[in-house]
Order: structure tokens, then sequence, then C-alpha cells
């Protein structure tokens, strides 16, 4: 039934016709997602509080991510898409599924080997991860990270599905899947943890991950996926090994990313209780904008960027990487000083319910604040390092990756005993303004330039459209409290809301006197999805400069 549906294309949308137009699908989809995943936070937040319980259960993340993201991430972005894309491109379908067989079957041997590896010696492996957990926390820690380990194979067999939807542009599907892996966790918060209690978290993630899979199989299935299994047949494929070889490095400096998330929650479990989810409530707040923004578009370029660098076009690659680097800092930086400023009332309000204390409140705004700083540089290093992955360099984002996890370790160390919970954050953040700034400086110097004018002229008007905006919300967060009670929910929302609307109202402003270009950009591309316009946003896929 659910194959029928997309074979008459309700869900199976065409493929997008620019960059834009599938980053705004990306984000509309993404926007639910977040807006769930918030709703899951608060949840989260409302029945256990910032204590043990939510401790052990983000702890036991670590390792089933640790697997997915070595062995699926590192090989779709930095290998499989460009590789899968290039077959067909080339009118080699047949080459590009066998392909993605032979990938599926060694992701899922791989996955299922660790785990049940892992699973063995969960309590010796989640020692060294939590050092600072004891007694019933370590055992809880235990038992969430072994329920775990079922979703790195669901998350995996569904990402290698996304890849070919990506590489096909088919993006609707690929960007409603995780909405339904945020509905799976909300589902074990009000229904499984009811069942087996604390247990359910984790199994509300494996039922999520489940569902995520299930979304992407029909749309796959439809493109010409037909599963055959073949071990042999995997290793001997030419394609295989090419995916493998230069996933090696990708995977190498997602492992770097994930020692930097392995050492975060050690010195967080050595904290006071509540501290590893403070800094993940956090983290999950600031990465709304990251995720909408900054994701979007990276995987919605990344395809063409990978064309142009497979077909020699340096101007059009140039051309499209500047226009979607300043897409993603014209929503991200306005963003940075919206949450910079109004990060009390926004936790407040997400988060600020049950068990969740004014002291658990303090922590996260101060820590979500220290994240705002650094949003610029995070929203901008997955475009970064998907134009490296297009032009088939995987070793020099890596590199880079080590160095900013050294500079992160360095913090931590010299922060945490002062600051705290706050010090692993200020140690995020500047690992990732080092990395971002680094992989810029070595991009430009692969081009004769980055279209650095450009870049640099809207940098300036941006930041100060954002900054005026940022003021015009502390004034207005001063004249809305006198008129509502701010000791409960609706006048804290009435505070963010009205505060907000001005501040935006002053940055459209602000973008209309500066005659902001990527303003305009993004009115005229919204105007026509909205109003459905039959025109193209762009009549090239391949360059995005009239967008």
């Amino acid at each position: 039934m659910i194959e029928r549906i997309f074979k008459n294309g309700i869900l199976n949308s065409g493929p997008s016709s620019s960059v834009v137009s599938a980053a705004f699908i990306i984000t509309v989809a993404g926007l639910a997602s977040r807006i769930l995943g918030l709703f899951r936070d608060r949840l989260l937040a409302s029945t256990f509080g910032a204590g043990d319980t939510l401790d052990a259960y983000y702890a036991a993340f670590r390792i089933p991510d640790l697997i997915y993201n070595l062995l699926i991430l590192g090989a779709l972005s930095a290998a499989f898409i460009p590789v899968f894309t290039g077959l067909i491109s080339k009118e080699k379908e047949k080459e590009a599924w066998d392909l993605f067989n032979g990938v599926l079957n060694l992701a899922a041997i791989l996955i299922i080997a660790i785990s049940i590896f892992i699973a063995l010696f969960a309590p010796f492996l989640m020692k060294l991860i939590t050092p600072g957990f004891s007694g019933q926390k370590m055992e809880t820690a235990v038992i969430f990270t072994r329920i775990m380990l079922f979703s790195p194979l669901f998350l995996g067999i569904s990402g290698i599905m996304g890849g070919s939807l990506i590489s096909f542009k088919r993006f609707l599907v690929y960007s409603i899947a995780p909405l339904l892996y945020n509905v799976g966790i909300i589902i074990g918060v009000l229904v499984f943890v009811k069942i087996w209690g604390p247990a359910g978290l984790a199994w509300g993630v494996v039922f999520g991950a489940f569902l995520h899979m299930l979304m992407q199989y029909p749309a796959a299935k439809n493109l010409g996926f037909n599963y055959k299994w073949s071990f042999l047949k995997a290793i001997q494929n030419r394609n295989v090994r090419k995916v493998i070889t230069l996933m090696i490095p990708r995977t190498i400096g997602i492992a770097v990313n994930q020692i930097n998330l392995l050492i975060i929650t050690i010195f967080a479990s050595t904290l006071a209780a509540g501290s590893l989810s403070i800094f993940n409530f956090a983290q999950n707040l600031q990465g709304v904008p990251l995720g909408l923004f900054g994701a979007s578009f990276a995987i919605a370029v990344f395809p063409v960027l990978a064309t142009l660098a497979a077909k020699g076009e340096k101007e059009k690659f140039v051309k499209n990487f500047s226009v979607t680097f300043r897409q993603i800092l014209f929503f991200i930086i306005p963003l940075s000083v919206f949450i910079l400023v109004l990060r009390a009332q926004i936790v407040r309000v997400v988060l600020g319910s049950g068990k969740f204390d004014w002291e658990d409140t303090i922590l996260t705004f101060q820590t979500l604040g220290i994240f705002a700083l650094s949003l610029f540089a995070q929203g901008t290093i997955p475009l970064l390092a998907r134009a490296f992955y297009a032009l088939h360099d995987t070793k020099t984002p890596f590199y880079i990756a080590l160095l900013s996890e050294i500079i992160n370790i360095s913090a931590v160390l010299l922060l945490i005993g002062r600051f705290r919970v706050i010090g692993l954050a200020i140690a995020f953040s500047l690992a990732a303004v080092f990395q971002m700034l680094l992989l810029l400086f070595v991009l430009r110097s692969r081009f004769d330039n980055l279209d650095d004018k450009n870049i640099i002229k809207f940098i300036a008007k941006i930041a100060f459209s954002s900054v005026m905006a940022g003021v015009s919300i502390q004034l207005a967060k001063y004249l809305v409290a006198p008129m509502t009670n701010l000791e409960t929910f609706i006048g804290i929302f009435t505070q963010l809301a009205v505060s907000s609307l001005i501040g935006l109202l002053i940055f459209v402003g602000m973008c209309y006197a500066l005659k902001l270009e990527e303003f305009f950009k993004f009115k005229q591309a919204l105007t026509r999805k909205l109003f459905k316009e039959k025109q193209a946003i762009i009549e090239d896929t391949s360059d995005v400069s009239g967008i």
C-alpha cells in the first residue's frame, strides 16, 4: 500500500529544481522534526528532570551513535553519494544499484558483529565512558546501551537508502524520516516508559530508528532498489572498494568528532548529577537552526558540487559554494543573536516544567548562550566539509578535525575545573570556530577565490542587521516585562513571542534598507513556493547564482 503511494507520486516528488527548493523541502520537514524534538525534550525534562536517569540515557547514545557515524555517516557523506551520483550521471544505474547492495550488505554485517561484541562487554565499556557513574546509575546506562544497539542497524540501512534518494534529488521522503524518528522516541516516553519503566526510553529510540528505515524503503524501491545478498560480489565490486577507500579518511575524521563527544561524556559524568543532561539539552536547542539551515543547505548542494567537481567546472563550483555559504549565514547569524538575547526565555518555555527546576534552567540557558556564539561556525562546517568531499578530498577535513579536537581537549582541561559544564560548552565552541576558519582558509587556497568580495560584503551587512535586531529585542524584553506575569508559562511565552516579533520586524527592515541580496532571494523563493508558481527558481540545476 505504501509503495503504491510512492509510485503514484503522492509522496515521491520529482527531482528538486534548485538548491534552494531542495533546501526548502528539507527545511520545512526539518522544522516539523525539530518542533517534535523540542516537544520530546520537554517531555524528558518534565518527566525526569536533569538527573541520573537522563544522564544515563544520553550517555547510552554514545556507543550506538559511534557505530552509526563511523560505519555509515562517513561512507555516505564522503564516498557513497559522490560515487553513486557519478554512476547515475553516466547512466550506469545497474552499477549504481550493485554498489548500493554491496555497501548495504557489508554495513549490515559489520554493524551486527560489532553490536553483539559491544553488548557482551557493555559494562566494561561504560565504565570507561562514564567513570563518574556508579551503582544504579551505571546499571541503567548499561541496560540503555544494550537496548539502543538495535538502532544502528535500522539507521544504517535507512541511511544508505537516504543516500540514494539524495543522489536522485528526491529530498521529500529523506526529510520526513527524521520526523518519524522523533515520533518513536516520544512514543517511548509516553507509552513504553509506562510499560517497561525507564528502559522504555531506550526502546523508544529503537522504535524511532525502525520507523526511520520503514519510511525510506518504498521510495528507494521505486527508484530501482532490489535487494540482493552477495558478500563476495560486494568485496569484489570495484565501486564498493572505491567507496571504502574514500571513506577511510572521512571515517577517521568522524572518529575524531565522536571522540570529542566521548570526552565530553567522560568529563560530564564526573560533574554534578544532571550535568550531561544540561549539556545535551542546550546542544539540542542550538541544534534547531543548525539542522534547519546548516545541514539542509549542505545536503541539498552536495550532489550539485559533486557533479560540478566531476566535470571540472570550477567557476560554477565556486559560485554554488558562495551562494550556499551566504544563504546559511543569512539564517544562522540573526538566529544566533536571537538565541543569545532570548536564551533564558527559550529554555523556560521549552524545558521549564515538571521536574526541571530553576537551577537546571539557569545552567541550561548559560550553556546555550555559549553555544550561540559559535553557531556561525557550526552551521557552515557541514558545507565546507562537503566541498572537500565533492573534490574527493577526505584527508584535509580529517587533519583539520584532528587539530580542532586537540584544541577542544586542551580547553576542557583548562576550563572544567572553574566553569564546570559551561566550560565544556566553551571548549566545544572554541574548537568549532577554529575548525570552520581553517577549513575555509584551506578551501580558499584551492581556488583563485571563493567569491571573497561578495561574501565579505554580505557578512558585514547581515552582522549589522542582526545586531540592530538584537538591541531591539533587548529593549522589547524590558518593555513587555511589566505588562505580563513572568512567573507563568503564558507570561514568559508572551515576552518571548513579542520580543522575537519586534526583532524580526527590525531585521527585515534592515534587510530592506541595506538591500541585502540574500533576503530578496529568499523572499522570492518562498513566495514562489507558497503560491505554487510554475516558473522554476532557476533554469539550470548546476547554477544557483540566479536564485
